[in-house]
């Protein structure tokens, strides 16, 4: 099926984007949350706040390096051409661009990172690598996917080079993939001695399974995923008061919810809706 292509403005009205979008192969739909083909251009430097989820992020670079700061500190800018992964956070990035960026970007669950990337998650956790570095055979895709004839072309390339892995990977493990599977239908709710109770193990070897194929212990990415499930909700254009956000989705209180949401995005739940409140992040100032 042939990409569904669009271009859009920015929520700053500046920034022009043309998105690809298809439907993924079968097979990697377990493993994918979503992805996109994106380039964007815009006349001046553009910086944006990236919130932190309960994801894996694959960026397949074809255009200028981007740049990196974990939580916005310009000490530890990074770029990397050719892309990069960033593994699980419960922190916020920055990304940097002087105005132009194209990639296709993939976000793996992180049982798929760990299947699809062959690397334990906790050497990924709150950090970001160089893509070749990881898939050391796909050290030439930058220059294939700039020298595509389409989107379409472009997607299959990506989508090749992640089924090739998934054909060598390891068989999943199949007590963590439970355990993930009930933190996320919950919401994050789920108490982390139900799941250890339920799977006979230890809080020190469920952990310890934790930080190899998610890459955080199961308390923290449960609070990850009870975070995302707000800002889900503010995506949406979710009006509620924080006190109805905070009952409904399982935080304490309201001043619960706002303390979460300046741990993981480091602005106020305000600042948070205004970020989220269009298709793509606000420029930071």
């Amino acid at each position: 099926m042939p990409p569904e292509t669009s271009v859009t403005l920015g929520t700053d009205g500046s920034s022009c984007w043309e998105l690809a979008r298809r439907p993924i192969s079968l097979r990697l739909r377990p493993y994918v949350r979503s992805w996109l083909g994106y380039s964007e251009s815009a006349p001046l430097l553009s910086r944006r706040r990236e919130l932190p989820a309960p994801q894996v992020v694959v960026i397949f670079e074809f255009g200028p390096p981007l740049r990196v700061s974990s939580s916005g500190s310009e000490a530890c800018v990074q770029h990397h051409a050719g892309g990069f992964i960033a593994g699980v956070d419960d922190s916020f990035t920055v990304t940097e661009h002087d105005g132009r960026q194209a990639g296709v970007q993939v976000n793996l669950t992180p049982l798929g990172g760990r299947l699809l990337l062959g690397v334990p998650m906790r050497e990924l956790a709150r950090r970001v690598v160089a893509l070749p570095d990881v898939l050391r055979e796909q050290r030439g895709l930058a220059d294939r996917l700039a020298n595509a004839p389409s989107w379409d072309a472009r997607l299959d390339a990506v989508e090749q080079a992640l089924l090739a892995r998934l054909d060598s990977a390891r068989t999943p493990c199949a007590p963590i993939t439970w355990a993930v599977q009930r933190i996320e239908a919950t919401t994050g709710r789920v108490r982390v001695g139900a799941l250890t109770e339920a799977l006979g193990y230890s809080r020190k070897h469920l952990n310890t399974l934790f930080q190899e194929h998610v890459g955080l212990s199961p308390k923290l990415y449960a609070e990850l995923v009870r975070f995302e499930s707000l800002t889900q909700r503010l995506k949406s254009g979710a009006r509620e008061s924080w006190a109805t956000l905070a009952f409904d989705l399982g935080f304490a209180d309201q001043a619960h919810l706002s303390r979460e949401v300046r741990r993981f995005a480091g602005v106020s739940p305000t600042e948070a809706r205004a970020l989220l409140a269009g298709p793509f992040a606000e420029p930071l100032p």
